[in-house]
């Protein structure tokens, strides 16, 4: 069955949210206990949640936010570090991905398909899309055309 994306309606919590993540550069991400990270290039950590909820921490803020043990949160500190040092090239990273592409978002689109939920990272030169599922708890990242 092809997928069917329909806009969905965005909160004005997500649309503030939103609004501040315009004009930065996604970095990297990672996933931790069914929760996408989104690494941001102006010194905060976009996290989204399976049904498209989501929030914005200075980077510290939203490291000590994890549930986590201290050793992960101080290795997902130490990658944040070097991606933000070295960019989407970071190497050797174990816990955080790098970016596909360089994405400097210029517009966020929310979409729905049953239970599915996908925002469109619109970028300058190239774009993400962030694919959730409520039924499976998947998280995807993928770079689109």
């Amino acid at each position: 069955m092809p997928e069917q994306w329909l806009t969905k309606e965005t909160s004005t919590h997500q649309d503030h949210v939103i609004a501040h993540v315009i004009g930065a550069i996604v970095l990297g991400y990672f996933v931790l206990d069914e929760v996408l990270h989104v690494v941001l290039d102006m010194g905060f950590i976009w996290t989204i949640y399976l049904d498209g909820q989501m929030i914005l921490l200075p980077q510290l803020a939203a490291i000590n936010e994890l549930e986590a043990d201290a050793e992960t949160r101080d290795e997902i500190g130490r990658e944040i570090e070097q991606l933000a040092r070295d960019g989407r090239w970071a190497a050797s990273l174990e816990r955080i991905t790098p970016a596909p592409v360089d994405c400097l978002i210029t517009e966020v689109g929310f979409y729905a398909d049953d239970n599915r939920r996908r925002l469109v990272l619109s970028g300058e030169h190239a774009s993400l899309a962030i694919e959730t599922s409520l039924s499976t708890a998947e998280i995807t990242v993928t770079a689109v055309a």
